[in-house]
């Protein structure tokens, strides 16, 4: 499984309006509804806030992965977002963040949603990666950036 098989450009957001990580969270699942990814609004989004709660999922390094395990989704899907301002996250390192990776998976799917952090990890740990990711001025550049082109 590969990032691009997953993500779609019309889920990947360079200016998202958000001023929190929990407006954010809602913001990229309704990304993810309007693309026609969800079966469920409410039930993705409570399955990521129920996974928020538990830890923040703000990685390090202006990083956020916030995902979920529901219902709402036949196969695993994700939506990227920027912010148009750093947030708080209650990052690992304390530091806010500017990109949010949000995944949602199928609850009986476990190795796709495995291996998509691991490989959303890897980009996040690749400074080429990374700085394309921060020049990234549209959806598009952004898409390309997060699938490695």
């Amino acid at each position: 499984m590969k990032i691009k098989e997953i993500v779609d450009v019309k889920c990947v957001e360079v200016k998202l309006q958000s001023t929190d990580k929990f407006e954010a969270i809602a913001e990229l699942v309704g990304i993810l509804n309007e693309a026609g990814k969800l079966k469920d609004y409410d039930i993705a989004l409570k399955s990521v806030m129920d996974r928020e709660a538990i830890r923040s999922t703000g990685v390090g390094q202006g990083f956020a992965i916030p995902h979920g395990k529901c219902a709402a989704v036949d196969t695993l899907v994700m939506a990227v977002g920027k912010t148009s301002e750093p947030i708080d996250y209650q990052s690992i390192d304390k530091e806010p963040v500017e990109l949010i990776v949000l995944l949602v998976s199928p609850t009986d799917t476990t190795g796709p949603h495995i291996q998509a952090l691991a490989q959303i990890s890897r980009i996040m740990t690749t400074e080429e990666s990374r700085k394309k990711i921060w020049r990234s001025k549209t959806s598009e550049e952004l898409f390309k950036a997060i699938i490695g082109e």
